[in-house]
């Protein structure tokens, strides 16, 4: 192989060279799973690119620009140019070369909401088509090179690669966090007895598939089990359902809070559960507690503002949380 070039766009310098074997796609997002997110992202020199939650390998439109050797206003106008009565030559070329492959896109790219903004995903297979133009009809000598290496399925795996993203073995980004904290606490609560955590665990899911990140900064599970804990003690609660327990609890050991495992919080009996719920929905939720825990970790700069209002927008889906 020729030493490694200084121009960001060669193959070299992206890596191409390490192409795995053939990878399985990973299945298609159900529907009713949510919005649809980035679940991995990277940038090697320049060229952004990762994988979206249905398993969608896409780059980035400076990252496409910079595959095919061109200017990233080309990228620009081929989208803007795409749904137009008279597309421009890019436009009109690279939906031929999809048609011709039975492929039919709306638009190409994919629109995804990332921290309050808009980010436009280019999916693998618009990739190929674009750099398949600039290879043949308009080429140049970038994309020449990365289409003989990247054809076929070879931009897909190649984009899995680099990001890390096992199909066969994968939890999104999205969960996993959430998905390790599940996994610690399985069957740790005594019969009988009901834990806040694994309560409010369809509250987190619901979140979830808003594309909000569950991570050691959003425990809200804390903030409830204080307040209930409150509500418990006030109402005498023993003495009407049973006295409440400890159980051992622990954090992820990637979690700041791990460093004090393993935690003892309490759970309560079975019985209680019809109170816990309605407190949680009257109370919990609708006098407005979610809401302050929210706005005290976006003080804290812990979490987005954005994060927050999502999150308070999808508690007002009367299909939402709480108002079951």
């Amino acid at each position: 192989m020729p030493s490694k070039p200084t121009n960001p766009r060669t193959q070299k310098s992206l890596g191409i060279n390490k192409l795995p074997a053939t990878l399985t796609p990973n299945p298609r997002t159900p529907a009713g799973q949510g919005e649809l997110f980035i679940d991995k992202q990277l940038e090697i020199n320049g060229i952004g690119m990762g994988v979206l939650s249905d398993g969608t390998a896409f780059l980035t439109g400076r990252g496409l620009a910079g595959l095919c050797g061109i200017d990233s206003s080309r990228v620009s106008e081929l989208a803007q140019s795409w749904n137009s009565q008279a597309p421009n030559p890019l436009a009109r070329a690279v939906k031929k070369i999809l048609a011709d492959k039975g492929i039919f896109v709306a638009t190409p790219y994919v629109e995804i909401r990332q921290a309050g903004e808009f980010f436009h995903a280019y999916s693998d297979v618009v990739c190929l088509a674009v750099l398949e133009y600039h290879a043949f009809d308009k080429p140049t000598d970038d994309a020449k090179k990365n289409f003989r290496l990247l054809a076929g399925k070879a931009l897909h795996d190649f984009i899995y690669t680099q990001v890390g993203y096992d199909p066969q073995n994968h939890v999104p980004e999205v969960w996993r966090q959430f998905h390790d904290r599940v996994s610690l606490v399985y069957n740790s609560v005594p019969n009988g007895y009901f834990s806040i955590f694994k309560e409010i665990s369809d509250m987190i899911v619901h979140l979830g598939q808003q594309g909000l990140m569950i991570d050691s900064n959003f425990v809200p599970d804390i903030s409830v089990g204080i307040g209930w804990g409150k509500h418990w003690t006030g109402g005498k609660s023993d003495a009407k359902y049973g006295a409440r327990i400890n159980y051992e609890h622990n954090y992820p050991d990637y979690f700041p809070q791990a460093m004090s495992n393993p935690q003892k919080p309490w759970c309560y009996p079975d019985a209680a559960l019809g109170e816990f719920r309605r407190w949680f929905r009257e109370t919990y939720v609708g006098e407005g507690k979610f809401e302050n825990y929210l706005n005290s970790k976006v003080r804290d700069r812990a979490l987005p503002a954005s994060f927050a209002q999502i999150a308070l927008s999808a508690y007002k889906d009367p299909k939402g949380i709480g108002r079951n």
